[in-house]
């Protein structure tokens, strides 16, 4: 049976409020039946550390990522992953981390892929949690493992490939995320990461740079729907 959404009223401003929920309304449904949370962290040590009780780990590289080509896992991989993790078809799934909520955004990104119904982002992520002093553990949980189906990935809704942009160039917006040196091409790779094989820099004509970074306020949680209008 579906969660029922966060109610906070900041939220209903968005297009998609039912993809959010707030640090309160986690710590009120924790251990509610069909409700799984999971971390997804840049830093993929800090799991370890302490986590959400009740969280599993998601590696956004090993676990989401086909390990022999540049493209994301297939859905029986997709699927022998969730069985692991112990979570079902129909569960609602809550999915926070580090970096303002980075690598989380593109692990629920990769969840809807897949289809699957209910995956929504912890407003804040892991900082805002922490914050807050909400209850953290180093326990590791042993969730059964589920029979969850296999879903072939349904990219057309979400995903846009080279000759779609080509094809689209100047007739719908282009929104880089990148850093700004990136997006100039004074870098091909973000300050302080590595080089990840870009053979020029610069940006596609016609994009617009909207660095990920300004989406979120300083203390991790999105900026709101007027200031992100502006």
């Amino acid at each position: 049976m579906p969660i029922a959404a966060d109610p906070t009223p900041s939220f209903g401003d968005y297009a998609h409020p039912d993809r959010l929920v707030s640090t309160q309304w986690l710590s009120a449904h924790l251990g509610t039946p069909g409700l799984k949370v999971v971390e997804s962290d840049e830093d993929v040590l800090l799991y370890d550390v302490g986590h959400v009780p009740g969280a599993v780990k998601i590696d956004w590289h090993l676990d989401l990522n086909d390990p022999v080509t540049r493209d994301y896992i297939d859905g029986e991989q997709f699927a022998a992953l969730l069985s692991r993790k112990g979570i079902s078809r129909t569960d609602t799934v809550v999915i926070y981390g580090d970096k303002s909520n980075w690598w989380a955004a593109y692990a629920l990104w990769v969840f809807t892929l897949f289809g699957h119904d209910d995956v929504r982002l912890l407003d804040g992520g892991r900082d805002a949690w922490l914050a807050e002093n909400r209850d953290t553990t180093l326990d590791v949980p042993e969730y059964p493992a589920t029979d969850y189906p296999v879903v072939e990935r349904d990219d057309a809704p979400i995903r846009a490939f080279a000759a779609d942009v080509l094809s689209s160039l100047g007739t719908i917006p282009l929104v880089d995320v990148r850093s700004p040196a990136e997006y100039t091409g004074e870098r091909t790779h973000m300050p302080d990461y590595p080089e990840e094989g870009a053979l020029r820099g610069g940006h596609i004509p016609t994009a617009t740079s909207i660095p990920w970074a300004k989406a979120a306020a300083p203390d991790g949680r999105f900026r709101s729907r007027a200031e992100l209008d502006e």
